[in-house]
């Protein structure tokens, strides 16, 4: 009987465990970015590196996606990628990077929208238009990630 009983306790927690609900995720965003030094022991330098590591492949897709746009349609190309995304330096980005990802409010804004928002401060673009930029930016990751959890991918498209 108590083994009974041990046996379906046991199966309840594995059956529990596998269907919790998983949040939905489309980018990487300040939790994930922030978790980066406990996935590296708390190794400052890996840590580094991790996120630097990140930053060139996020750039360079950028650049990537720049130059197979500009191909077909240079004016798009430019009017789409006018932002200035290399203003700082790998270091400065991801120290402006953190300091940003410190406020909680920002912690679920994708990182590529945290790039264009540490380089509009390093520009010292008036922080009006900045503050504008991260509310229109925490009403559009809200709203994609609201259709996701109603399962409207419609919308998506």
């Amino acid at each position: 009987m108590l083994f009974k009983l041990f046996y379906y306790v046991i199966l309840i927690l594995f059956i529990s465990l596998e269907t919790r609900a998983q949040e939905n995720k489309l980018f990487w965003d300040g939790r994930d970015w922030n978790q980066v030094i406990n996935t590296v022991d708390y190794n400052a330098a890996a840590c580094f590196r991790v996120k630097s590591a990140y930053l060139h492949g996020a750039l360079d897709s950028r650049l990537y996606a720049y130059l197979k746009i500009w191909k077909k349609d240079q004016a798009f190309a430019d009017d789409i990628f006018s932002e200035t995304v290399d203003y700082l330096s790998n270091q400065e980005l991801i120290k402006n990077i953190d300091y940003f990802y410190n406020d909680p409010l920002n912690s679920y804004i994708p990182i590529p929208s945290a790039i264009l928002i540490a380089n509009m401060y390093a520009e010292r673009v008036p922080v009006e238009n900045i503050d504008s930029y991260i509310e229109s930016t925490r009403r559009w990751i809200n709203n994609l990630i609201l259709d996701l959890d109603t399962l409207n991918y419609s919308r998506l498209l």
